[in-house]
Parts: structure tokens; sequence; C-alpha cells
């Protein structure tokens, strides 16, 4: 064998000595919508408790609990940190509202949170918010992520949208203008309180620096309303893996400047359960009233024109 054959071979052997170390650096980047923290037995009061608990020790402010329907229990969270980054970004106040929640599937537990690393990409932060994944996994677990077959690249994630046609994330629901700042604030607090739509506050964030802040609202129709709104609709479509997505909720609104917007369903919904089948009995194709129906409630919630 000539010396340059002798060079090829030990390059050739080099290189495909490397190529499971590639793959696995390859595999290793990319991302899934959730993460799931433990799964058991247990009550599911003392769970929530101990998920608040766990959170507040960790160092985050937990920002209000709910029960979007039964047997879930979501609570919101954040600190100064994730504040921070969250207003640094065009529209990047969606992120400064963390979710984690408890899920009574059968006989078990399952608690589950938002991958802080995966919103960060997809809603175009400045930062991966790898810190405060990080904290989460210390403060209540990482056993798995999961939302995902294969995940999402962070190429991918940072300009997302489903398929042709379909919204990207600053895609917004235009809902309504107001005269200033404080003017569409007061009129999202006071129509938020007394709308006809079943669409409820239950929590408002400031966006440090800004004239912005976050408002987290529940949607129940209720028994006249129109179902392609409702939270617990919705979530009976899409969430009928064996690991629940129900830190999906709560949907938000923000008011931005003199402008109240949100984030289009055909985005927010996607982005979270990216592997949902356009067609069949668990897909888009059962909800595709839903967007119009959801844009048309948050409208009405706000005081804007149908």
């Amino acid at each position: 064998m000539s010396k340059v054959m002798r060079m090829f071979a030990g390059l050739l052997t080099a290189a495909l000595t490397l190529l499971p170390v590639a793959a696995t650096v390859q595999a290793a980047d990319v991302y899934k919508p959730f993460i799931l923290a433990s799964r058991g037995s247990g009550d599911m009061t003392v769970k929530v408790n101990e998920v608040k608990e766990a959170l507040k020790g960790a160092g985050f402010e937990v920002v209000t609990d709910f029960e979007p329907y039964e047997n879930a229990h979501v609570v919101v969270f954040t600190n100064d940190a994730i504040k921070s980054v969250a207003a640094k970004s065009e529209y990047g106040g969606y992120a400064m509202a963390q979710r984690v929640a408890v899920t009574k599937v059968g006989d078990e537990l399952q608690v589950s949170y938002v991958n802080p690393v995966y919103m960060a990409t997809a809603y175009q932060l400045k930062s991966d918010l790898a810190n405060t994944a990080e904290a989460l996994g210390k403060a209540l677990g990482n056993m798995q992520e999961f939302g995902s077959e294969k995940g999402l690249s962070a190429r991918k994630l940072g300009k997302y949208h489903y398929t042709f046609g379909m919204e990207y994330f600053k895609d917004q629901y235009e809902l309504a203008t107001y005269g200033s700042y404080s003017d569409a604030v007061k009129a999202v607090e006071k129509n938020l309180v007394s709308n006809k739509v079943g669409v409820r506050q239950l929590y408002r964030l400031d966006v440090p620096g800004k004239e912005e802040a976050i408002f987290g609202v529940s949607m129940n129709a209720g028994p006249d309303g129109d179902q392609y709104m409702d939270d617990k609709f919705q979530m009976g479509i899409v969430d009928f893996g064996e690991l629940k997505g129900t830190p999906y909720l709560p949907y938000e609104i923000m008011v931005t400047g003199n402008r109240v917007v949100a984030m289009n369903m055909r985005f927010r919904m996607a982005v979270h359960y990216p592997d949902l089948k356009m067609m069949g009995d668990n897909s888009f194709m059962k909800l595709m009233p839903s967007p119009e129906a959801i844009r048309k409630a948050l409208t009405e919630a706000v005081g804007g024109k149908p």
C-alpha cells in the first residue's frame, strides 16, 4: 500500500469513528415542547402545593394557579430574569409567564411544564432560557422531554409555522385599538370582567420598561356558547397522548402600546403540538372552526369591534 493510500485509509477510519459522535450531537440539538417532571400516585391538592413551594424555593414567583377542567391544575410562575429577557424582544412578553401543570391520568399524577428552551426559541427571544430550564429541572425534576416524537431543531423553531399558508409567531390577532396604552389596559381589565363570551382574566403581568402587559385568560363557552373556543373542548381533541400537555393553558392576550393582540391559534396550538395530524380523529381538522372562534371571542372579551 502506498503512503498516499495509507494516509487516505487512516483519514477514512477516523471519519467513520467520529460519525456516531456527530450523530449524537445532532440528535441532542432538537427540542420538544414539554418536560415531564415526575409521575406517580398522590393527592392532587398536596402535589399542587408541593409544586408551588418548590417553585418558590427555587426563586420563582407564583403568579396564579387555576383548574381549567376536572383533574387538571395549572400553576403560572415567573421571575425577574425571565421578565428581563422577555422585555428585549418584540412580543417577547408571551414567554414571561411560564407554566407547570399537575394532571391526574388514571391512578397517577403527572407533573409537567413547558420547555423554556423550546418556547424561548419559538418566541424568538434573545436568550434560550437555559438557566430557567436548569433551575426547573432541579426544583421539579426532568424525567424526559415530550410532545413531539423527533423534536424540532433550533433553526426550525426560530421560523416555525405548521405548514404552507399557516401563520408565523408574529402574525397576531389584532383584537382592538385604543387611544393610549393606559386606555387599552383599562378597557381590557373592565371587559374581561363583564364580557358574555366566557373569557375571564386569570392574571396580569407587566413587561418591565415597556408599555406592554400580558393577561392570561380562561375560555369557558358554557352550555350556550361556541364550543370551539372552549379550553376543555380543544384539549379533549388534541391532548390525547399518554403524557399530557396541560401546561398549554392558559391562552394569553397582550396589550402593547395602544394595541390589543393575541397569538394566532394556528401558530400557538401547532407549536405546542407540532406532531398533530392535519386530518383524522385527533387532528387540526376537528378544530377547524377554532381559530376564528377564538379570535371572535377574544375580540369581544377586550371590547374590540366584531
